[in-house]
């Protein structure tokens, strides 16, 4: 990119990546796994920002989607919330796309949130439950950053809707939800690891697939986070939760060896996201934002869990 394509977004105060408030007016965006505990507050956090529309997406028909949207517009009343079932695969990302693209003409941030632990065991690990994980917690985000950004190069004027602001130049960012597990092993079971790092694996290759396009990605990495999942009548095939159960950490154990000395809360990995979606983060694109309170750090040959 030119040096003066760069001056024109940054003298464009419809450019909403550059705006001084980070606010997000006039954007589109898409969250999968809406409706599990880190996806609904991304939901909120976007719908805090000002973005104009998301697209709730879950793998789940039945899931409340009038709930979420209810939740949202009575803080957020600008912004529409649109529950849509969205079954994590090549097909449904294109049709997706395509029923952004003809209701807004424009596409601005992908978040993909949906997630799968897997079993916990490589004694209980199937091939097929290999594949399911892989499925969720990395095609989710391959299909993402193979699709999203010629959506996100669209340009359009102004709508007519409540938050909305014209796009006068192509611009998108990529998030991908992942965890710690992305990072080293150890975490919860052999699937869950192998899948995160493959969705890490996503992100790194995708700043190279990206050049020239304006497009930025960026992996969140949680770790003990308190996503409301007991191990009281847990499925320990781990194919119903995203992430493993915060009490899986005894009070002592996370002042031993978690920085904070706490679990995380599915409100403070939703900051990270409207971080990297807005222009706050203008520079920042291949990283991996671990959100653990410091437990990596505090001792990297002590897992999470």
């Amino acid at each position: 990119m030119s040096s003066h394509a760069i001056l024109k977004e940054d003298e464009s105060q419809h450019f909403s990546p550059y705006r001084a408030d980070g606010k997000l007016y006039g954007f589109v965006c898409i969250v999968t796994g809406a409706t599990q505990a880190i996806g609904k507050a991304i939901v909120h956090e976007l719908a805090a920002h000002g973005a104009a529309c998301i697209y709730a997406c879950s793998d789940l028909p039945s899931d409340p989607y009038q709930e979420l949207a209810d939740e949202v517009n009575a803080l957020w009343p600008n912004t529409k919330v649109i529950g849509y079932p969205y079954g994590l695969k090549e097909e449904d990302t294109l049709t997706l796309i395509d029923d952004v693209l003809n209701s807004w003409g424009r596409l601005d941030v992908f978040v993909t949130s949906s997630g799968l632990l897997g079993p916990a065991s490589i004694a209980q690990t199937a091939p097929a439950d290999l594949y399911k994980t892989f499925e969720t917690n990395s095609m989710a985000p391959f299909f993402a950053l193979k699709y999203a950004p010629p959506a996100m190069a669209k340009t359009t004027p102004k709508g007519n809707y409540p938050n909305a602001a014209p796009k006068d130049v192509a611009y998108g960012s990529i998030i991908v939800v992942s965890s710690v597990a992305s990072t080293y092993g150890g975490c919860w079971g052999p699937a869950f690891t192998m899948s995160s790092h493959a969705a890490l694996g996503v992100v790194h290759s995708g700043v190279a697939v990206l050049k020239g396009s304006n497009v930025r990605i960026n992996a969140i990495s949680p770790g003990q986070i308190d996503v409301g999942v007991s191990l009281q009548g847990m499925d320990m095939r781990g194919m119903s939760n995203q992430l493993p159960p915060s009490d899986l950490q005894s009070e002592e154990v996370r002042r031993k060896i978690i920085g904070l000395e706490r679990a995380g809360t599915a409100k403070e990995v939703a900051r990270v996201a409207g971080f990297l979606a807005s222009g706050f983060s203008s520079y920042v694109t291949g990283a991996n934002m671990v959100v653990d309170g410091g437990a990596s750090v505090m001792n990297p040959l002590t897992v999470p869990i």
